[in-house]
Formats: structure tokens, sequence, C-alpha cells
């Protein structure tokens, strides 16, 4: 799979200040810089992440499109053409005491330096419209740390509730869910 190839199987996705792509190689720094922030992983899995770790989830990214058409995009500020952070769907597989395999899980990490401008709310809500109307499943979940403020309150505000509780890699989580709209 080329570059190209990965151009035409994730669509490219715009609001009024960002842009959402598909991931391409030259990605990867941004990405590792951003997994290897401990504080951007700090109440999601607690580890940061090394470059041959980051590399091999952008290489995952690109399988869920291919395999699953649905994925994760590298988000960029339109105006400057910055990388943000990631957002998108995925089926982890996880081992959660809720029935969520088979349903995309969303997920989003965006660099420290760029929270709390709303840019992460902005991406979320113009990828779960995305999914309303291209994903055929009927819900789709995320997991969230009750700790974890930030993302509780974005969650909520796109539509996702507390469906259940449960444990990710020994951490308690909130599991919720949000029906497909529209």
């Amino acid at each position: 799979m080329t570059t190209s190839d990965i151009r035409d199987l994730v669509p490219v996705l715009e609001t009024e200040r960002l842009i959402l792509r598909g991931h391409t190689s030259s990605d990867c720094i941004h990405s590792a810089a951003m997994w290897a922030d401990p504080e951007v992983v700090r109440l999601i899995s607690g580890q940061t992440a090394t470059e041959a770790q980051s590399w091999g989830r952008i290489l995952n990214y690109a399988g869920l499109w291919h395999h699953l058409g649905y994925g994760y995009w590298a988000v960029f500020e339109r105006s400057s053409d910055a990388f943000l952070g990631e957002v998108g769907f995925a089926d982890f597989k996880r081992a959660l005491v809720a029935p969520v395999s088979g349903v995309p899980e969303i997920g989003w990490a965006f660099r420290t330096a760029v929270q709390g401008q709303g840019f992460a709310i902005e991406a979320v809500r113009r990828i779960v419209a995305w999914a309303d109307q291209s994903l055929p499943h009927p819900e789709t979940f995320c997991i969230v740390d009750p700790k974890h403020e930030r993302s509780l309150s974005l969650a909520t505000k796109v539509g996702y509730e507390v469906a259940s509780t449960g444990k990710n890699a020994g951490k308690d989580v909130l599991i919720m869910s949000r029906p497909r709209r529209g």
C-alpha cells in the first residue's frame, strides 16, 4: 500500500480550522513526539511511546482503513499546516466486560500545546458526523478514564453517554456509547 493508496482510501475531512487526512510516513515524527509526551498519555495509557511504537501505530491506522473501512486521521490546522493530533475509529478487540467487539471505538489525542483551544471537539464532531453518514453500525463507543475530565466533557458534548464501567489494562474506565444519528 502506497501513500497514494492511503490517500484514496481515507476521506479528507475539513472544518473551518482543520484538515483531517490519512497519515503518511512523514507524519511519524509528529505523532511520535505527541505520544512521547507524558502529559498526553497520562490519562490514556499512562505509557509514553517510542518512535518505533508510533510508527507501528501509523501502520495500524492504515490497516484499519484497509480492513474495516474506517480508521484514524491526522489532524492539521488549516492556517498553519501544523500537526495537532489524531482522531478516528478502530476495533482494538479490547477485553472489556461490555460487548464492544466489532463496534467502532472513537478515540482522540492532541498535542499538549494545542489542548484547550477547541481543536479536539471540532475534529471529533466532524468524524462523528462522518460516521453517522458513512458507517453501517448502529452505534459507536469510547472508553474514558473517569479522571480525564476534558475527554469526558468532550465525549458528552458529542452525544456519548455512560453505558457501563469496566477495566482496560487494569485501569477503571467508563464505557460510553452513542447511537448513530441521521
